[in-house]
């Protein structure tokens, strides 16, 4: 067993992880990393980096670039082009982002899980009855995007983004241990509802949630200078279109990204919880 794998090991246990990673002063770790994420001055951003790598095992090896000025750079890196070829078929809805695909399946009239045995309903999570009416019955999949993955996020598929809805909140953690101890806890973090609709007229919301430390979102067919959480807690609509693969936006740092699609649009069979996912592979499959 290496290093790394034995302080994994240790960090992972369920109870310390949950106290690490929780029961601190969340929002004020959070900006802290953040105002450290920043920092460009080597002495700073070498040993951090460094680290961040180690705990992570983030992979620069499709990177455009390797070498980075601060910890910020390389959470939000891009990828060399064509590292995320997106399905061609026009009836395959592809992953938004690299993730780790966590609960998914049907929406029991409107309760989703967060994990087995811990369901929260699609209206506190999507405050907004007419969109919950359209989703009612539909299908969810969880995204989890880990620390030392790839944090940018991309169009599913040929599409219109028509709204986003901002919704102020916590940061608690979205790993698995967190999730299996915080009730609705997707609903209790800071998020955003995008919503879009396919070429082919149908639906679709992606809803990014804001996890501890950085906990920053970018969209950008907004504003990417600014953080979204800048706009408050308001619907911004929008007339943005955006070819399948195209960049969305970004995490900086690692959260969640949960899609929902309406009645009628089966989620891929393929899908496991616990396997990964890459951006550009089946997620679902448009009617028809």
């Amino acid at each position: 067993m290496t290093v790394r794998d034995r302080a994994m090991r240790l960090l992972l246990q369920e109870d310390l992880n949950f106290l690490l990673t929780n029961r601190i002063p969340r929002r004020l770790a959070t900006n802290l990393v953040a105002r450290v994420a920043r920092v460009e001055h080597p002495l700073v951003a070498k040993p951090v980096i460094a680290a961040w790598r180690f705990f992570s095992g983030a992979d620069f090896g499709e990177a455009e670039a390797t070498r980075y000025r601060s910890l910020r750079d390389g959470f939000i890196r891009r990828l060399k082009p064509g590292a995320r070829p997106y399905d061609p078929d026009r009836a395959v809805i592809a992953s938004p982002c690299d993730a780790i695909v966590g609960a998914h399946g049907t929406i029991e009239d409107d309760l989703l899980y967060q994990v087995k045995g811990f369901p929260y309903r699609l209206e506190e999570l999507v405050p907004d009855s007419a969109l919950v009416e359209q989703y009612r019955g539909g299908c969810f999949v969880t995204l989890r995007l880990t620390a030392g993955m790839y944090h940018r996020f991309h169009a599913p598929h040929d599409l219109t983004v028509e709204g986003v809805t901002y919704l102020s909140g916590d940061c608690w953690n979205v790993n698995p241990i967190a999730l299996k101890r915080v009730e609705k806890l997707f609903c209790r973090n800071e998020r955003a509802v995008i919503e879009v609709r396919f070429d082919s007229g149908t639906p679709m919301l992606l809803v990014p949630v804001a996890a501890i430390l950085v906990a920053s979102i970018r969209l950008t067919f907004l504003d990417t200078e600014r953080c979204l959480r800048t706009y408050g807690n308001a619907r911004v609509a929008c007339d943005a279109r955006k070819a399948k693969g195209e960049e969305m936006g970004w995490f900086e740092h690692g959260s969640t990204i949960i899609c929902l699609l309406p009645p009628g649009v089966p989620l891929h069979a393929g899908l496991a919880e616990g396997t990964p996912i890459r951006a550009g592979q089946p997620l679902a499959a448009l009617p028809g």
